[in-house]
């Protein structure tokens, strides 16, 4: 294997290792967002747009990034989200992803549709791990999933609700990308094309479990299994969002779930009030990387007043574009107590699998530590509102000479919305 750390010197080096490993159809899969990718564009466009105000002369020699999320102490202000097609890049990529994130002293979130299951996951993975929900048209079947969670261990339930339909991913249909996945002609033709993805990848799980990567942690009903679009394990017919979801259901597992549960894909302020109120601990402020609603707003720009909404009643988390450990820094000052990466761990494993998965990981934390010393920040309780310029804005310094104090992270200003 090559040296990781000579040939990728960022995520973007990661990416196109990724590119060059995995079939056109899976890594635009994992790589693009919804119709015109607007969303996903404009997300790299306001972190890109938002500056970082040193302060200089400052003793940064014991830098720490270290954060305390729902008790538990962490070593750098990132976790891992979900990413369900992780296991199609990569032979329980799942795996691989949660101990690079438990040597890194982070939590690593488990999707739904992750290809392996939750118990060998958390078994063979270790660290913190947390569970992502996706709702199916049979809440109830859901549910089932939920407990068995819970049962296994898992410290945090986190409810994905930003996708109540389908994402229109028109470059899959050109594709010819399907979910569930499945092998046909014009997929057989890329594999080929790309050996070691192939052999390296998919061959594994012929070999070692005689079948394609499956949905192993979603509770199938018998209606389901009965089905004739149900085959291999998987419902496609079943696998259809709930478009019926609402504020009940999240107090149903309020009621089941006794440990932290967040909410994730919450990019209006009232949404997260409504949130506290029936009962989540968290929020991930998210468009879900600009794959859903090409048209939606962008979780940078609503993070602030979202933050300034919620107070001290949730812990925020902020997702959607985030790149480089600059980028996390904009994410804290603007609110946030932690930012989730999801493609740049998932370009890590595509590329190189759990040392590539661990790579990225060491990128974003070499990258978070430098920054905070050129930042002039020793810790994460240290960022606020004054360590940021938005665009447009220049900040007031009225202050007489001596007198200048750094705003506290949780203190509450007004805010004003991000202009491109």
């Amino acid at each position: 294997m090559s040296d990781l750390t000579r040939e990728a010197l960022n995520i973007e080096d990661l990416r196109r290792m990724a590119r060059r490993r995995l079939t056109k159809a899976l890594f635009e899969f994992c790589d693009r967002g919804s119709e015109d990718e607007i969303a996903m564009r404009d997300n790299r466009t306001a972190l890109d747009r938002i500056k970082l105000l040193p302060r200089v002369l400052t003793d940064v020699s014991g830098r720490d990034p270290g954060i305390t999320l729902f008790g538990k102490k962490h070593a750098l202000p990132l976790l891992i989200g979900p990413t369900g097609i992780a296991g199609w890049v990569w032979y329980r990529a799942e795996i691989a992803l949660a101990r690079a994130a438990a040597d890194a002293g982070i939590p690593f979130i488990l999707a739904s549709t992750s290809s392996t299951a939750m118990e060998t996951v958390l078994a063979e993975g270790g660290g913190t791990q947390w569970y992502q929900l996706y709702v199916w048209r049979d809440a109830d079947a859901t549910l089932v999933t939920v407990a068995r969670a819970r049962d296994a261990g898992f410290e945090a339930l986190v409810l994905t609700v930003d996708s109540p339909t389908y994402n229109n991913r028109e470059f899959d249909i050109r594709n010819g990308a399907n979910f569930p996945p499945r092998v046909t002609l014009r997929s057989a033709i890329d594999g080929l094309s790309h050996p070691r993805w192939l052999f390296g990848t998919l061959a594994r799980y012929a070999l070692a479990e005689g079948r394609l990567p499956r949905f192993p942690n979603i509770h199938f009903p018998p209606a389901a299994a009965g089905a004739k679009n149900y085959t291999a394990g998987q419902g496609a017919g079943f696998l259809s969002r709930n478009d019926m979801l609402d504020w009940d259901f999240l107090r149903r597992l309020r009621d089941l779930w006794p440990r932290p549960l967040i909410v994730k894909g919450i990019l209006h302020p009232d949404d997260a009030v409504k949130a506290a109120a029936c009962g989540a601990d968290g929020i991930i402020v998210s468009n879900h990387a600009g794959n859903v609603l090409d048209a939606a707003a962008l979780p940078i720009e609503m993070l602030p007043h979202i933050a300034a909404a919620a107070g001290t009643r949730l812990k925020i988390i902020v997702d959607s574009g985030f790149r480089r450990g600059s980028d996390v820094l904009k994410g804290l000052a603007l609110g946030a107590d932690a930012v989730a990466i999801g493609r740049a761990t998932l370009y890590g494993v595509g590329a190189a699998g759990e040392p590539g998965a661990r790579r990225a990981i060491a990128i974003f934390d070499a990258e978070i530590r430098r920054t905070m010393g050129n930042l002039g920040v020793c810790d994460i309780a240290s960022l606020g509102r004054n360590n940021i310029v938005l665009p447009g804005q220049m900040p007031s310094f009225g202050a007489p000479a001596g007198d200048f104090s750094v705003s506290g992270a949780n203190e509450t200003r007004p805010l004003t919305v991000i202009q491109r």
